[in-house]
């Protein structure tokens, strides 16, 4: 819902900002030379637009003959129709933002923040972070440490960590250790030799 509302708010002001700076420039340059300027920079922004279509849909066509996911060409193409609809608005400050969204060196960083804000985030609720490698492995984030995960230890409360972790003999998960000596262990390896020869 705040996303909604943020959206709306920029449909409200950057229409009315647009407008009050070409009030303002033709205030400066007379509205025959803004008219001329708004038109220019529409006829311009179409041709740049066009050829970086081009060039981003050969990008795509060469990534998917090598077998790649062509990601930053998809967001390319998205980028570059929203700055053909910006560069089809009438106004200067649209304008700037769909010439910004045009030349690949301006539009690198949009590209990273539509991957790093919408597309990141997006696949994660959709797939639980299995997409971007983001899933927690043992329990849940800010869990106790007791129960954290289905590997918590076997043997009492918060003493394990794993089948591997202190608590993983069934004890009450201090360090109670039993040490054999050599001669037990002897006495009980040929235990179980003398069992399974009979």
């Amino acid at each position: 819902m705040p996303r909604v509302r943020w959206l709306f708010l920029a449909l409200l002001v950057v229409p009315l900002a647009d407008a009050l700076f070409l009030v303002f420039v033709a205030g400066q340059v007379g509205w025959q030379v803004t008219v001329a300027l708004v038109v220019l920079t529409a006829l311009l922004g179409t041709l740049f637009v066009r050829a970086e279509g081009r060039h981003t849909l050969r990008r795509i066509q060469r990534a998917l003959a090598q077998r790649k996911t062509p990601t930053d060409e998809l967001v390319d193409g998205g980028l570059l129709i929203a700055a053909g609809a910006f560069l089809l608005t009438p106004g200067l400050l649209t304008d700037a933002l769909g010439f910004l969204l045009v030349f690949p060196l301006t539009r690198h960083p949009f590209r990273y923040a539509v991957k790093e804000w919408v597309i990141k985030p997006k696949l994660d609720s959709k797939t639980g972070g299995f997409a971007t490698g983001n899933v927690y492995t043992f329990g849940f984030p800010g869990g106790d440490d007791g129960d954290a995960g289905p590997f918590a230890g076997a043997g009492g409360n918060g003493g394990g960590g794993g089948p591997f972790g202190p608590g993983a003999a069934g004890g009450s998960g201090d360090d109670d250790t039993i040490d054999l000596d050599e001669d037990a262990y002897d006495v009980e390896f040929e235990d179980g030799d003398d069992a399974d020869t009979r």
